[in-house]
């Protein structure tokens, strides 16, 4: 099961949605509004976001993957409410 890390919470606050551990195989959060209505789940626990690179490998690889990650998915639609938004400002 994934730990949402500090950062996480912190960007969802920012954002001003609750967020919570997915029960949904392979995905890492729920997001949830502030009247705790479900939005979207969001990540994929197979792979590694932001706050764990940073855990695990330190800031400078972490920067690099945050990059790598914001050129594959800069085409995408980040329409306020998706769990590409969610997915864009929460974990990376």
């Amino acid at each position: 099961m994934y730990q949402i890390l500090p950062y996480a919470y912190e960007q969802a606050r920012k954002l001003g949605v609750k967020i919570r551990p997915s029960n949904k195989k392979h995905k890492k959060i729920d997001v949830y509004d502030k009247d705790d209505n479900f939005i979207a789940s969001i990540g994929d626990s197979r792979y590694g976001d932001y706050a764990t690179y940073i855990k695990k490998h330190g800031l400078s690889y972490a920067n690099e993957r945050r990059r790598l990650y914001r050129i594959r998915h800069s085409g995408e639609d980040k329409k306020k409410g998706t769990p590409g938004y969610f997915s864009w400002f929460i974990l990376w």
